[in-house]
């Protein structure tokens, strides 16, 4: 019996004419192989009519009307989060080719593309579960995209605001109350990027965990804490601006004052491939130069 052709559908950013060239070489591969290619609607409108890029695939979606083996991510880490945002509960397996800057979770860079499409189809590849968070309000209130985060999610005061108190529960016993410019709490794999940045740890997947991190809190006795990912997170915003942002792997929502946020684990994970050998510590020391001595 003959096996049914793959099926790919590419998701990429419009902002940058450099990857033009490696999606064509993608498209042109997965040709080669008689594969079934899908583009995100916006994504073949940029190669199309932007760069002028003549290319013929099976078809073109909008929105989550599409269904794949593999989903490729054309861009750097931030593409890769959108996309992940756009697979949803789909289990279908993400491919992030980075032609961005860092390349954290987008791992295959564009000289690579030829061996890594080349390992998909002799099934030389590893999926990894990356846990996913949501959230949701009392209210009932909705979010930009989709409630659910690979990254992180992020409380935050408006611009020019003072800062906010968030009275943070943990499976309904009382945490603290902060009183600071935000609050994030961010999976292991965004404990790299926001959460980073504001004094967070760095934690290694699949230690089942969340974190959250106080964003300028006004006291200097206020620390990071780790629980684990089957925890309900209760978080209660009070602002004299009278609203605040809720970021969900950077796509901002406003939400009024005294809203009451809940934040949990997702009924499904994130599936992103590797191809290399490459081990977690050693991207940490190649791509953010963990623990180099530069004396």
């Amino acid at each position: 019996m003959k096996k049914d052709k793959l099926r790919f559908a590419i998701f990429g950013n419009e902002y940058q004419a450099k990857k033009s060239q490696a999606v064509f070489k993608i498209i042109a591969l997965l040709q080669q192989k008689e594969a079934e290619i899908y583009v995100d609607k916006p994504f073949y409108e940029f190669i199309t009519e932007g760069q002028h890029m003549e290319v013929s695939v099976n078809g073109v979606f909008e929105g989550d009307d599409f269904s794949a083996d593999f989903a490729i991510s054309m861009g750097g880490d931030g593409t890769l989060l959108k996309t992940a945002s756009r697979v949803d509960a789909k289990n279908i397996p993400i491919i992030g080719v980075n032609i961005g800057r860092l390349g954290f979770l987008a791992d295959v860079n564009p000289s690579e593309i030829e061996t890594a499409m080349a390992a998909v189809f002799k099934g030389e590849y590893r999926v990894f579960e990356h846990t996913v968070i949501k959230i949701e309000t009392e209210e009932g209130d909705t979010v930009v995209g989709s409630p659910y985060a690979l990254n992180d999610i992020a409380l935050l005061k408006r611009d020019h605001a003072s800062m906010i108190s968030i009275r943070a529960s943990v499976n309904d016993e009382f945490l603290m109350t902060y009183q600071a410019d935000g609050l994030i709490v961010t999976t292991p794999t965004g404990s790299t990027a926001y959460s980073l940045s504001n004094g967070g740890p760095i934690i290694a997947p699949g230690t089942g965990t969340m974190c959250l991190t106080a964003v300028a809190p006004h006291s200097l006795n206020v620390r990071p804490i780790v629980v684990p990912d089957s925890s309900v997170i209760t978080l209660k915003v009070e602002s004299r601006s009278h609203s605040f942002l809720a970021a969900v792997d950077g796509r901002s929502t406003s939400m009024h004052d005294g809203t009451v946020v809940k934040i949990s684990k997702a009924p499904y994970s994130a599936r992103i491939v590797r191809f290399s050998e490459r081990r977690y510590f050693a991207t940490l020391r190649e791509k953010m130069m963990w623990g180099i001595d530069q004396r």
